[in-house]
């Protein structure tokens, strides 16, 4: 039996002091973003393309159209937004700098605010950048990890790494594998870790060189090195970044490639930033 309260698992909820702090979050994020040449862009909740971004379809909720085509409602921003801008507004709009705040959907009942930014042609310091930017406006300053999804494809490809053990961070079959650098690649953590890449590869060398050269120009204290880290999204093809207050998931990006067009986006977890907000105002008492 259903009660008229319940509200379905995995759906949100804000009243009172939770939303005050939601939309404080969410205005501080539409000025700050503005002060720095973003436009804000609201899309359809609907979408024709959103299978593209995922190679697991399952979480999509799936509809269809007045003429029967495959409709799914929104499950991640980004692939819309670039091709919003680029094909639909097109010669409409010089500008390559677009913000979002808007909630996605999965399967089955899962809703989740989010912030989001897309840099057309944008580089990986100046999204990571952004990012950092805004969460000092609210007052966070969680960890920041740096990871480089080009190499769990080469650790996959050319050393036979099964894509599930990096993806489910099975260190223990990984450091079973027979090659003489993959502990000291599984053991890289800190930006120092990065300064001799004598023992790797030329491939993956080239690939934690990438990572080293990021970190040489972000400016931020708490910052970790992941290079295992696997994100199973279609688009992003190299640098990415993840950001964590205490065990919360506040941020995530990197750079993208989608239909030959390069750019860089950051989605922001607006539900984890109030949950963190109101932790604090709760410690303070």
């Amino acid at each position: 039996m259903i009660f008229e309260h319940e509200i379905p698992s995995g759906s949100r909820l804000y009243f009172g002091k939770s939303a005050r702090i939601k939309r404080e979050i969410e205005n501080t994020a539409a000025m700050s973003l503005e002060e720095l040449g973003f436009e804000e862009i609201s899309t359809p909740i609907f979408s024709y393309h959103q299978h593209e971004s995922f190679k697991d379809p399952r979480p999509l909720i799936r509809l269809n159209d007045s003429a029967n085509h495959k409709v799914t409602l929104r499950a991640d921003s980004t692939a819309d937004v670039v091709r919003i801008v680029t094909k639909r507004l097109g010669r409409s709009t010089e500008s390559k700098k677009w913000f979002y705040i808007q909630p996605i959907v999965s399967f089955p009942t899962h809703e989740q605010y989010q912030i989001g930014a897309e840099i057309i042609d944008g580089s990986f310091e100046e999204v990571v950048a952004t990012t950092i930017t805004l969460l000092g406006k609210l007052e966070l300053s969680p960890v920041l990890q740096l990871a480089n999804i080009r190499i769990p494809h080469v650790l996959n490809q050319r050393y036979d790494v099964p894509l599930e053990w990096l993806s489910s961070t099975n260190i223990e079959k990984i450091l079973g594998i027979d090659l003489p650098w993959m502990e000291k690649l599984v053991r890289i953590h800190t930006m120092e870790d990065l300064d001799d890449l004598g023992d790797f590869p030329e491939d993956i060398a080239q690939e934690l060189g990438r990572i080293r050269e990021a970190t040489a120009n972000i400016a931020y204290p708490h910052v970790v090195i992941s290079p295992l880290y696997y994100v199973n999204m279609q688009y992003y093809d190299s640098l990415t970044f993840r950001m964590f207050e205490a065990n919360d998931l506040i941020a995530t990006g990197g750079i993208y490639t989608i239909e030959g067009l390069k750019a860089s986006g950051f989605a922001l977890y607006t539900d984890e930033c109030v949950a963190q907000k109101m932790n604090k105002k709760q410690e303070m008492k």
